[in-house]
């Protein structure tokens, strides 16, 4: 008999599991406590619970642990990229940032991805399955102990579409939020997507507090096709006024993240086009030259060309930043060392 996912329950779903097996209710707030607050990896760990009990889960239910591959740290700034082994010998990457902010988790949500971006480097094997909700979770709860600090925002924007796997996102993103959990604020965590607009829709309608953020990439429908597969089911018409829909219904900011591809899409009349498209929203705009990845023809713009497609936007009224990039020397992109790791 295939094991459940104990760690992908929310705390009314382990309530009626536990109830189920003849345990009283109040059990599930303790084992609930042992797997999203101090983080057990065993059963055994959990020092107040019976040992029919414990006999009982060992028997039932399995718990998702990640274990690390490989920990490269950054000289530069600090930053710590993430390869960890699933149990079925996937592997998934994540990042530790470090800011004055707090400490920032960019995980994933899919081994792989199926949309096919050009400049993106998980793409480049395609979608191998959906990550469950208890992956997702294991990914900061393994960086805290890991590194010893609270996480305090985390971002959804490393290997795979998030909107691609909707329904585990959500739980993620309720589990993660849960105040008998890590207890992260919804307004701390940004959910990245390169635009599936009827999950953009439904987002816009959970009730929740999240900031989206859009890989744009491109100012018109013909450059974002070159760069961008999913250009072909949703046009960037379409996609943005998904976005717009999603600053009404909740009164959250988006990001617009786009790629500055020297020659592709980082001239004047890009600036002016973007400029145009998004005009109206409340959004800002973060500038990303794009990471050069083996296998791809991009590379990015200049310090200069990048601070003068800034200037131009900005001069259209559009609020914009640059990101500060972290990682460079340890293989930071998306996917990067997962390929690299495999590839050897």
């Amino acid at each position: 008999m295939e094991k459940a996912d104990i760690k992908s329950w929310n705390q009314t779903e382990l309530k009626e599991f536990l109830v189920s097996l003849g345990e009283q209710p109040f059990r599930a707030k303790q084992v609930y406590s042992w797997l999203h607050v101090k983080h057990a990896e065993t059963f055994e760990e959990m020092t107040d619970i019976s040992k029919k009990l414990k006999d009982k889960l060992t028997n039932t239910c399995e718990l998702a642990v990640l274990h690390k591959e490989k920990v490269q740290c950054s000289q530069v700034d600090g930053t710590r990229k993430y390869l960890f082994s699933l149990a079925d010998g996937n592997m998934v990457e994540s990042v530790l940032m470090h800011y004055r902010h707090g400490d920032s988790v960019c995980i994933s949500s899919q081994v792989g991805c199926r949309m096919g971006c050009q400049f993106c480097a998980s793409a480049l094997g395609g979608l191998v399955r959906n990550l469950t909700p208890a992956e997702m979770l294991e990914q900061v709860y393994q960086i805290q102990k890991d590194s010893g600090r609270r996480v305090s925002h985390v971002v959804v924007m490393g290997m795979g579409e998030p909107l691609d796997n909707y329904g585990n996102l959500l739980k993620f993103i309720r589990m993660i939020s849960d105040g008998n959990g890590l207890n992260i604020s919804q307004r701390n965590l940004t959910i990245s997507t390169c635009g599936i607009v009827p999950n953009i829709y439904h987002l816009a309608e959970e009730g929740l507090q999240v900031t989206l953020a859009l890989s744009l990439h491109a100012p018109s429908q013909e450059k974002r096709l070159l760069l961008m597969p999913v250009a072909k089911k949703y046009g960037v018409i379409q996609v943005v006024e998904a976005c717009r829909h999603y600053v009404q219904q909740t009164g959250r900011r988006i990001t617009f993240e786009y790629s500055l591809v020297a020659g592709a899409n980082d001239g004047e009349a890009d600036a002016r086009q973007l400029a145009g498209l998004i005009r109206g929203i409340n959004c800002h705009v973060n500038l990303i030259p794009v990471n050069p990845v083996k296998g791809r023809g991009f590379v990015p713009p200049s310090r200069q060309a990048t601070l003068n497609f800034k200037n131009k936007l900005e001069k259209y009224g559009i609020n914009v930043t640059i990101r500060r990039e972290m990682g460079q020397d340890i293989d930071g992109a998306c996917g990067q060392l997962r390929r690299r790791f495999s590839e050897r």
